[in-house]
């Protein structure tokens, strides 16, 4: 089993700015390379306290790049709807060829209706721009000469450049939540799967069941063919010298996590989409986060170190995991936090859960 950090910055900007929060990350980053961890994550999003510090993952990618050696650098993930092929074939190609070739690219279909009309994209169109994208990605990548002609681009002879160190192109991954149909297609495109799960333990099970699609699909699309799925889950993490000492620092961070994230979802109070169904009942689901529900238990690994390792091996065996993405940044908490979790983690818990 794998393991790295996954960051999706929540600030508020009244309460840590974008400067404050990218030095304290970038330091995580490179505590984690000195760990020996495997990933860094980050993820793209606009506008909103909800991911609004990082617009351009592949930016913040190739910093962390200049700072480390050997980790490996995710985009978790880059939002194929909202750019041409041709940029982001060549974007993610400066990376790779930038980090030696350590970049691993993630791809998500989005889910905020602000960013979809801020930046002028139908919503009822990003499943087939995300798949539509991708493809063409991974022809410049692969190929050279490359013609598209579809609604949403149109080129032709287009070689991109620079090219990928990594061949034939670095590893993709998806990012799937509640739809059966994008774990379906992400197993039949051979791509790793990029899972979240509620912070609800009760929705934890319905996380299995769509993991199991995606093995199943795997299988059935690729057998006999030595692909093999990948399966990396993304969570929070906190460890502290005591249970009670991890929750009581974790448990208002998780909160405020959510309540962003609440905020955000506000933005479905009056859309609907026929390529998002359910996600109007969005606020409602995360509402059910409450401080006594998590105290309760989440789908957070929070506690000592031996508590942790108990909940990692527990959790990477109920959903499958090849790789654990630990979500670290949560609630805008400040390098201190961070640092004495991950002090633990790496020096106390990591050891037991390699491998």
């Amino acid at each position: 089993m794998k393991h790295g950090i996954s960051l999706l910055p929540d600030c508020r900007p009244e309460r840590r700015s974008a400067t404050e929060y990218y030095e304290d990350v970038l330091a995580m980053a490179t505590l984690a390379d000195e760990a020996g961890m495997h990933y860094v994550k980050m993820t793209e999003h606009y506008l909103g306290n909800y991911g609004g510090y990082s617009p351009s993952p592949l930016t913040f990618l190739a910093a962390v790049a200049a700072r480390t050696s050997r980790i490996r650098l995710m985009t978790g993930c880059v939002l194929p709807a909202f750019h041409h092929p041709i940029q982001l074939a060549a974007h993610a190609a400066m990376v790779d060829v930038l980090s030696h070739g350590r970049l691993d690219v993630g791809f998500a279909r989005a889910w905020l209706p602000y960013e979809f009309a801020a930046l002028g994209v139908p919503m009822d169109t990003s499943r087939d721009r995300f798949e539509k994208t991708i493809r063409a990605v991974l022809r410049l990548w692969t190929e050279d000469k490359v013609t598209e002609e579809c609604e949403y681009f149109s080129y032709s002879d287009a070689t991109s450049l620079p090219a990928v160190v990594q061949r034939p192109h670095p590893p993709v991954w998806g990012a799937a939540i509640v739809t059966p149909q994008s774990f379906e297609w992400l197993a039949r495109q051979g791509m790793g799967l990029l899972v979240s799960p509620s912070l609800l333990q009760r929705d934890l099970q319905y996380t299995k069941k769509l993991i199991r699609i995606y093995l199943d699909t795997f299988e059935e699309a690729h057998q006999g063919t030595g692909r093999v799925p990948q399966v990396a889950v993304s969570m929070p993490l906190y460890v502290a010298a005591t249970d009670a000492e991890a929750r009581a620092v974790a448990i208002p961070h998780l909160l405020e996590y959510n309540n962003v994230t609440i905020e955000a979802a506000d933005a479905w109070t009056h859309v609907t989409s026929t390529s998002y169904p359910g996600y109007e009942s969005m606020r409602e689901r995360l509402s059910a986060v409450t401080e006594e529900s998590l105290r309760a238990g989440a789908c957070a690994v929070v506690g000592s170190p031996e508590t942790a390792v108990d909940t990692i091996r527990a959790v990477a065996e109920y959903l499958h995991a090849d790789v654990c993405l630990w979500n670290i940044d949560y609630g805008g908490q400040p390098r201190e936090t961070m640092a004495r979790s991950m002090r633990l983690f790496v020096d106390e818990v990591l050891p037991h859960v390699t491998g």
